[in-house]
């Protein structure tokens, strides 16, 4: 059967053990004195599985408010390389209320 990275780690570690069981590969071998972390990525080694969880993120432009956030940044660094600071409250403002607008739209 052919799991996700995400079907997996909800599961328990008695489950992933068993999954481990039943897989011919040095990574899984000694699953039984593993705890569920590290069973888990040898599992995923074992069976080609990305472990790396992708978001979906719903409802927002993710590329355009990165593209923001880098112009942003580069705006930042030349107020701070310039000696006049009276803009930096407002542009640290803004890349911080960008960034919490991706993180609520994290699924």
């Amino acid at each position: 059967m052919a799991y996700t990275y995400h079907e997996l780690k909800e599961k328990t570690v008695a489950d992933l053990r068993e999954i481990a069981k039943g897989i011919e590969h040095e990574a899984v071998e000694g699953a039984t004195q593993m705890n569920k972390d590290h069973v888990l990525k040898a599992l995923c080694t074992a069976l080609g599985i990305d472990m790396h969880e992708h978001h979906q993120v719903v409802g927002i432009d993710k590329v355009a408010i990165k593209t923001k956030i880098r112009e942003l940044k580069k705006k930042r660094d030349e107020i701070l390389v310039s000696q006049d600071r009276s803009q930096l409250h407002g542009v640290l403002r803004h890349i911080h209320s960008l960034k919490r607008t991706m993180r609520r739209a994290m699924v």
